[in-house]
């Protein structure tokens, strides 16, 4: 289940010889194609928890606009970076120019591949957290990056990466440094002592700390967010890429912007306009009021309840099971090699004998061969009530 139907030729460009897809597309086609209303969605990153009223307003709005209709300005419409630089500056304590130090992009995935054309010469390392989204990995190999990972390790409160273990991997030969907290898969969440340990290496060192906010405030330990450019040391060496997909829900808007120091953002946008373009017209206004409403905050801790509650059933109904408690984010991880199966094992008998879809992690760093990904930010917990005995219906 690794790779998509559509790939059934031999790949011609070497680029592409590592990276072996994400997963999700294959046990999401499955899923659609069974079209059956009983199957428990826990395979892929959509939510049923609507977006912000102001976001949906604004696109409805947007559709008579025809200053809407364009693919001008390139770099994002001036309310959006506004809006974008503002959200980022308010959580790390600090201001960005948003006609500078701010762009927008087509969601934060085409915001990360920018960063990494703009700053990893083919050859040079990125660290990463183990295990990780695929997506992001395989990001760093298409812009001829080598991922170096950083192992996250198993604590009975879940997830821990040692501080020192992180500064360790950035030598010389590291470009970029590419942090998601909570990260994903494992909801895994860093703060200032990751940062302190960080800071006299990437000052050393020369490279960039790039970090993923994607998910930032989804924090089930009712924290502020611990910025990385919050730091005085990694604040002008600090590139942030943020996203409307998770905290606002905004997931078919695909809209997200990069935040970071003047000099970069140039290059960023410069690989933007090469790229993508442009990011969705009729959908940046949306953004840029969901971002700036006055209960912005109070809307995504609303959210995060909601899924918090998911968490807290999944772990309940899976009390017999090695699940791994997340800090935060949209999905826990299942150590199948503890059950003696593989991911794809245990994901090919939960999706026959037990109507659950789940992603098997192969491919998402070197330790997410031991792991099955449940996501629980698009199934109410009315709906994840028995799932203790889908699992035993699939596997004992």
């Amino acid at each position: 289940m690794e790779r998509s139907s559509l790939e059934v030729v031999a790949m011609t460009v070497s680029r592409l010889r590592h990276i072996p897809g994400i997963g999700v597309d294959a046990i999401g086609d499955a899923a659609d194609a069974a079209a059956d209303p009983d199957l428990l969605r826990l395979e892929n990153l959509d939510t049923d928890v609507r977006p912000p009223r102001v976001a949906l307003d604004a696109t409805r709005a947007a559709i008579d606009d025809d200053t809407a209709n364009s693919y001008l300005p390139f770099q994002g419409r001036t309310g959006l970076r506004e809006g974008a630089a503002g959200h980022v500056g308010a959580v790390a304590g600090r201001r960005y120019d948003p006609a500078t130090e701010c762009v927008s992009v087509a969601g934060g995935l085409n915001g990360v591949l920018n960063v990494l054309l703009a700053t990893v010469e083919p050859g040079r390392e990125v660290v990463l957290c183990d295990p990780i989204y695929a997506g992001l990995v395989n990001r760093v190999r298409l812009a001829g990056g080598v991922p170096r990972y950083v192992r996250s390790t198993l604590t009975p409160d879940g997830w821990n990466v040692d501080p020192g273990e992180l500064a360790a991997a950035v030598g010389p030969d590291t470009a970029v440094v590419l942090l998601m907290a909570p990260a994903m898969p494992t909801g895994a969440v860093l703060d200032h002592r990751h940062w302190d340990a960080l800071a006299p290496v990437v000052e050393a060192h020369g490279c960039w700390v790039l970090y993923d906010a994607a998910m930032e405030r989804i924090r089930f330990d009712g924290r502020p967010p611990d910025h990385p450019a919050a730091h005085p040391g990694l604040a002008d060496r600090t590139i942030t890429v943020g996203s409307a997909s998770k905290e606002l829900r905004m997931i078919g808007w695909r809209v997200g912007w990069v935040v970071g120091p003047a000099p970069i953002i140039a290059d960023v946008d410069l690989v933007g306009l090469s790229n993508v373009v442009c990011q969705v017209g009729i959908a940046q206004q949306a953004v840029a009021d969901a971002l700036t409403a006055p209960d912005a905050d109070a809307d995504v801790a609303a959210a995060t309840l909601v899924w918090r509650h998911r968490r807290d059933a999944i772990l309940r109904e899976l009390a017999d099971y090695p699940c791994v408690r997340p800090d935060g984010g949209w999905s826990l991880l299942v150590d199948t090699a503890a059950l003696g199966l593989t991911p794809e094992e245990a994901s090919a008998r939960l999706f026959r004998r037990g109507k659950v879809a789940a992603t098997p992690m192969t491919g998402w760093g070197p330790s997410g061969a031991n792991y099955l990904r449940l996501v629980f930010a698009n199934e109410p917990v009315e709906r994840l009530t028995g799932l203790r005995d889908r699992f035993r219906a699939a596997l004992g």
